[in-house]
C-alpha cells in the first residue's frame, strides 16, 4: 500500500462513503466555519474537501500551515448533506473527515495566488513557472498538449507513418531565421547549429527509402517573439512522404486535423476537403496569405471606377499604376463619426496616407468624397460592393503591394470592431500556388519568393520558357482562423532543375554545390519524388485551448526577450569554459559601459 495515499484527490465518489482512505496533495484553500476547518486538497487529478474537527490533536498546527503546503490526510469518506453538494467538483458529493495528518512539504508565502487569478505580471509568472503550472487552466492546457501529441502519434502510425529522430547538433544552413550556434570544443573555430527544422534530414530519409516519416520535432530559431510564436524553440509535427503529389499530402493533413479537432474541441470546424486559395487571390481579396475565413470581409477591386473621376487623390494613384480597393462594412450607417475617424487613423498607423468612405443611408450617400463622384460612379460602387442600405464602403488607393498590406490589417480590425468574427468555429484553408520568384525591390534582381527548394510547376520547361515572375511553385500553407499552422512543398529532387532555379535567382552551380552539396549529392544517387509539411504543435494546441498567447500552452516558455526567468538563461559561463571552447567574449559598447559603471571586472 502506498504510504502517502490510497486514492487521488479526483477519485472518490459517493460509493466510497464509509471507507477509510489517505489523500495527499497541496492545500488549495482553507475555510474556517465556526471552528470547523474545511480544506480543499488538490493534486494532479482534482480536488477533495477535507474536514478537520477542532477536537483533533493536530488542529492547533493549522495556524502555521499556508496554502500550497503539501499534506497527507488519513480519514473516513462521508457523504455531504444535500444542500452542501458541490456540482462543480467531480468529488462534490463527498468529503473526507480527517483523523490524522502529516506535513510532507511546507510552503513559504507564495508570490501570487494559485486558487484564483490575481493578475500577477507575466514576468513573475514565468519566474515561478512551477507555481503557475499548478493553476487549473494552465495545468489543463499542458495536459491537453500531451493528449494532442499522443493522438497525433496514434493517428500517424495508424496510417503507415514511422517516427524517426533527426540530429539536434547539425550544420548551419541558410533558413528563414538566425541559427542558434554551438561552439565545438574538439574543432576550434567551428560551430554546430541547432536545427531550425529537420528539413534536409527528412528529405534524406526519403532518399534512403523510408517512404513515410514523421516526428514531433523540436526546432530552434533565434527570432523575436509574437503572440503565436515562441522565441528560441518550438515543436512541429514534421512529416515527409515519397511518391506523392500535393493532393495526397493535403489528404493526410486534412484527415489528421479532422481527427484531432473533432476529439479535442466541440467547436465547429471546416470538414475536408479544405478550400484552396491561390496566393495571389488571397493577397488580392484579403491582403494576407493567412486569411481568417471566419471574417466575411474582403477587398473588392474598384480601380476602373475611379480612373476618370474628379477625386484626384484616387484618380492620380490609378494613373500612376496603382489600384483602388474597397471593403464593405455592413450596417454601419448608425455608427458615430468617431468610428469612421478611428478606422481611418488605424489605416494610417498601418501605412495608409488616408482612407476614404461612403455611407449608403437609404436616402442619401454620406461622405466627404461624393461631391467628386458622378451618379454613375456612385451607383457602380454600390453594385460592385454588393452594398445594401445601411452599409458603407471603405476605400484604399496606392500601389498594389501597399494596398494589400494595409487592407490585410484593416480587414481583421474592421471584422473585430463589427463583431463579425465567430469565436466558436475553426475555419481551415490551403494557400496554394505561391510564386517561385519575385523582383527585389531595392536591386530589381530576380530572387526566390519563399522556399528555393520547392518544385516549380511545369518543371524544367517552365524554367526555360516562362517569365520567372509567372512561374508558380508546388508550395502550400495550411491556415486556421488567420494563423499559419505550417508551410510545406513538393520538393525539387532533380539536380538539373535545382541548378537552373538557382541560376535564375543569380547563383551559379558552385554556390549550390558549396552550400547544399550534401543534398545535391544525394539527389544524384537516386531520389524519389517527395514532399511534406510540418504543422506547428504549439499553434494547434493554442487554437484548441482558445488561448491568444502561445506561452499559455508551453510548460516552460521563454519570455519575449528569449529569456528563461526561472532558470536564469541565457547566463554567463566561466572563463575555464570559454577557454575550452577557444572563445573570447567581446561585449557591445553599451554592455561594457554598464559593467564598468557597476564596478564589475569585464569577462573574456
Amino acid at each position: 500500500m502506498n504510504k502517502f495515499r490510497t486514492h487521488t484527490c479526483g477519485q472518490l465518489r459517493r460509493e466510497n462513503v464509509g471507507e477509510t482512505v489517505r489523500l495527499a496533495g497541496w492545500i488549495h484553500s482553507v475555510r474556517d466555519h465556526g471552528g470547523v476547518i474545511f480544506i480543499d486538497l488538490r493534486d494532479h487529478y482534482g480536488i477533495t474537501q477535507v474536514v478537520i474537527d477542532p477536537e483533533k490533536a493536530f488542529y492547533q498546527e493549522l495556524e502555521r500551515w499556508r496554502v500550497e503546503t503539501v499534506v497527507s490526510f488519513g480519514g473516513k469518506v462521508v457523504a455531504r448533506s444535500e444542500n452542501t453538494v458541490n456540482p462543480k467538483l467531480a468529488t462534490g458529493e463527498i468529503e473526507v473527515a480527517a483523523e490524522d495528518m502529516e506535513v510532507l512539504g511546507e510552503a513559504e508565502v507564495i508570490p501570487f495566488q494559485i486558487a484564483k487569478d490575481d493578475g500577477a505580471p507575466e514576468a513573475m509568472r514565468l519566474k515561478y513557472r512551477f507555481l503557475d503550472l499548478r493553476r487549473e487552466k494552465l495545468h489543463a492546457n499542458i495536459m491537453l498538449r500531451s493528449r494532442v501529441i499522443a493522438e497525433i502519434r496514434r493517428y500517424m502510425t495508424g496510417i503507415g507513418f514511422h517516427e524517426f529522430q533527426t540530429p539536434i547538433l547539425t550544420a548551419s544552413s541558410p533558413e528563414g531565421a538566425r541559427d542558434y550556434l554551438v561552439p565545438s570544443r574538439l574543432h576550434p573555430g567551428k560551430f554546430y547549429a541547432l536545427p531550425q527544422a529537420p528539413q534536409q534530414f527528412k528529405q534524406l530519409l526519403m532518399i534512403a527509402g523510408f517512404d513515410r516519416y514523421f516526428q514531433i520535432a523540436p526546432c530552434f530559431r533565434d527570432e523575436d517573439a509574437r503572440a503565436d510564436r515562441s522565441p528560441g524553440e518550438f515543436y512541429q509535427l514534421d512529416m515527409e512522404m515519397s511518391f506523392v503529389d500535393q493532393d495526397e499530402i493535403f489528404a493526410v493533413v486534412e484527415g489528421l486535423l479532422e481527427d484531432v479537432f473533432s476529439k479535442f474541441s466541440d467547436r465547429e470546424f471546416t470538414r475536408p476537403p479544405f478550400p484552396r486559395i491561390p496566393y495571389r487571390e488571397a493577397m488580392r481579396r484579403f491582403g494576407s496569405d493567412k486569411p481568417d475565413l471566419r471574417n466575411p470581409l474582403e477587398m473588392i477591386d474598384v480601380t476602373e471606377l475611379f480612373r476618370n473621376t474628379e477625386f484626384k487623390a484616387f484618380a492620380g494613384a490609378v494613373a500612376n499604376g496603382g489600384v483602388v480597393r474597397a471593403i464593405r462594412a455592413p450596417q454601419v450607417a448608425g455608427k458615430p463619426r468617431k468610428f469612421f475617424d478611428d478606422m481611418i487613423k488605424f489605416a494610417q498607423e498601418n501605412g495608409a496616407r488616408g482612407m476614404a468612405y461612403i455611407i449608403w443611408t437609404g436616402t442619401e450617400e454620406k461622405s466627404p468624397i461624393v461631391k467628386f463622384l458622378s451618379r454613375e460612379v456612385i451607383d457602380g460602387l454600390k453594385a460592385a460592393g454588393g452594398v445594401e442600405d445601411g452599409d458603407a464602403l471603405f476605400f484604399l488607393a496606392d500601389e498594389e503591394k501597399t494596398v494589400c498590406k494595409i487592407g490585410g490589417a484593416v480587414i481583421p480590425e474592421l471584422g473585430r470592431q463589427l463583431g463579425l468574427i465567430d469565436p466558436n468555429v475553426f475555419k481551415f484553408c490551403w494557400i496554394v500556388d505561391f510564386p517561385m520568384f519575385e523582383r527585389d525591390e531595392e536591386t530589381g534582381a530576380i530572387i526566390f519568393s519563399h522556399n528555393p527548394f520547392s518544385m516549380p510547376q511545369g518543371g524544367m520547361d517552365a524554367l526555360l520558357s516562362r517569365n520567372p515572375l509567372d512561374i508558380l511553385a508546388y508550395q502550400y500553407d495550411i491556415v486556421c482562423n488567420g494563423i499559419e499552422l505550417s508551410s510545406g512543398a513538393i520538393r525539387n529532387h532533380r539536380p538539373e532543375i535545382m541548378y537552373k532555379a538557382f541560376e535564375i535567382a543569380g547563383y551559379d552551380r558552385s554556390v549550390v554545390d558549396q552550400k547544399f552539396g550534401g543534398m545535391i549529392s544525394a539527389f544524384k544517387l537516386g531520389a524519389p519524388p517527395h514532399g511534406g509539411i510540418a504543422p506547428g504543435v504549439d499553434r494547434m494546441v493554442m487554437l484548441l485551448a482558445d488561448e491568444p498567447n502561445i506561452r499559455e500552452v508551453i510548460a516552460f516558455p521563454f519570455n519575449q526577450q528569449a529569456q528563461d526567468l526561472m532558470m536564469n538563461a541565457p547566463s554567463e559561463v566561466t572563463l575555464k569554459q570559454l577557454r575550452e571552447l577557444h572563445l573570447q567574449v567581446v561585449l557591445p559598447k553599451k554592455e561594457r559601459e554598464k559593467i564598468e559603471n557597476a564596478g564589475v571586472p569585464p569577462r573574456g
